[in-house]
């Protein structure tokens, strides 16, 4: 069977940055990454390039950041007040609240977002709300390991139940 739409895709993959080779995540047979194909949840090209592939394939490819998660954009760092973080006693928490820090916030339209932590002085806290893979070119290379029809119910949930059912 090959990749192809409504089919639960499992692989194990070496990521890295297209322009530099700095390691950026890495699955393995043991723990593969499993997907339903077709769905948007996956980089779309990552798809382009792994579509018509079958258990056993290896792959190797890059992805421009256009076409991954996008260049960084300026708009999205923002200076928020830091009274924002303040606990009930007026003082933030130093354990969480710190220069590369991830946090989830919510826009004021109530979409989840999650920023990092660039900058804090005693009146702001600077966020990149960018994707932190944004601006990288990505380089894969992993191989296959097994591909098969997905059942009416991932079809119907949109994701891959997995090696021992539904999960969630």
């Amino acid at each position: 069977m090959t990749v192809d739409t409504n089919t639960v895709v499992s692989l194990h993959y070496k990521l890295t940055n297209h322009k530099t080779g700095e390691h950026i995540e890495e699955t393995s047979e043991t723990h593969p990454m499993e997907f339903l194909y077709g769905i948007e949840r996956i980089i779309p090209a990552f798809e382009v390039n792994i579509h018509g592939l079958k258990a056993g394939d290896k792959f190797e490819f890059s992805i421009p950041s256009a076409e991954a998660y996008g260049d960084k954009q300026d708009d999205h760092v923002a200076i928020i007040p830091i009274a924002v973080f303040f606990d009930e006693s007026g003082k933030i928490d130093e354990t969480q609240i710190k220069v590369g820090a991830i946090l989830p916030m919510t826009d004021n339209e109530g979409n989840h977002l999650r920023g990092t932590i660039l900058e804090l002085t005693d009146e702001n806290v600077t966020m990149d709300f960018n994707h932190p893979l944004a601006g990288t070119d990505l380089f894969f290379q992993g191989t296959v390991l097994d591909v098969r029809e997905a059942t009416a119910d991932e079809i119907a949930h949109g994701h891959s139940h997995g090696a021992h059912g539904h999960h969630h």
